[in-house]
């Protein structure tokens, strides 16, 4: 299975920058003449919901308008999804989106909405490794000893997630299925009660936030053992990866991108990829990214479908040889 790596991921991203960067310059017009509604489809607190605030509140005074951010979670996504697929296209109905969005193309047997024609790319704005984290009553020090434990006994260990085809849950069916061990899944609604259940021992493992695990490993709650990307971690240096710890060739990591509805005039998508790019590279929101274990590069709308596309592809390979389903 192809892991998600640093290279591929800037080559989708970065294709064809140079005929976008010339028309970026090109002056567009002034389109933004009512409020701008950034839809969240997820509740908030997550990650997606802070970047979402953290980018509201500079875009609205850099396009002259104000911006809102419209919390409507709900089916892993797919809930505010559908409501950006059927608003105008004129680029004041936006949302923000997780990996749920590629991964519903598999999960679901009918969407009310097509992922890939009903939207227009903005940009890709964030990408976020988790931490493989296990309750201190395991008694294991690394991912090695996991492994083995669970091979020595199927079906015994439970791993918590924020839901039926959520990004931990994902995440974890693909290290199972790499490592060669039966995991047994226990959804949550939402990632705060899988980690409140974790810290209470009645699930083992999580693949959780880092901005939400860290300090509980520093108080000795939870025992890290490695991170879910392909390199470590700046906000975990001594923290090994999944892959240099027992597993070669995973990697996994939480992301977030900026869509607009189908038919958004590409002038529009164009001054709003150089307006959050220039947000999204402010020294205080890189700070504040770094804080939560993220990562942000400059990217082109045309970089960000070529991007989704690759997600559908390679988690519709997980959820099938996982044989994973949705309630």
């Amino acid at each position: 299975m192809k892991s998600l790596n640093r290279r591929i991921v800037s080559a989708a991203l970065l294709a064809a920058c140079a005929p976008f960067a010339a028309q970026a310059q090109a002056p567009a017009p002034n389109w933004a003449s009512k409020p701008i509604r950034i839809v969240v489809p997820f509740a908030p607190g997550g990650t997606t919901d802070i970047v979402a605030r953290m980018i509201g509140q500079r875009l609205g005074p850099a396009l002259g308008t104000t911006v809102v951010i419209d919390n409507k979670p709900g089916a892993n996504g797919i809930m505010g999804s559908e409501v950006v697929a059927r608003a105008p296209a004129d680029g004041h109905t936006l949302v923000i989106v997780a990996p749920g969005h590629a991964s519903n193309v598999t999960l679901y047997k009918k969407l009310p909405y097509d992922t890939l024609t009903d939207f227009e790319p903005i940009l890709l704005l964030l990408t976020q490794p988790s931490v493989l984290v296990v309750h201190p009553s395991v008694p294991v020090t690394s991912t090695a000893e996991l492994i083995r434990r669970a091979k020595a006994q199927p079906g015994m260990v439970s791993y918590a997630s924020g839901g039926n085809g959520s990004s931990q849950h994902l995440a974890a069916a693909m290290f199972a299925d790499m490592a060669g061990i039966e995991l047994v899944h226990v959804p949550y609604k939402g990632s705060a009660p899988a980690e409140a259940d974790l810290l209470g021992g009645q699930v083992n493992m999580m693949l959780a936030s880092m901005v939400s695990a860290l300090p509980q490993v520093k108080s000795g709650r939870l025992r890290a053992l490695a991170v879910s990307s392909e390199r470590r971690s700046p906000a975990a240096p001594d923290l090994p990866t999944v892959a240099e710890a027992g597993v070669p060739g995973y990697s996994a990591v939480a992301w977030a991108g900026l869509l607009a509805p189908k038919g958004t005039p590409p002038q529009t998508l164009a001054a709003l990829n150089a307006a959050v790019t220039k947000i999204m590279n402010e020294p205080e929101v890189k700070e504040k990214l770094a804080g939560l274990g993220a990562d942000f590069s400059p990217n082109t709308p045309k970089g960000f479908d070529q991007f989704i596309r690759s997600e559908i592809t390679r988690w519709g390979e997980v959820i099938r040889r996982s044989n994973l389903k949705v309630d």
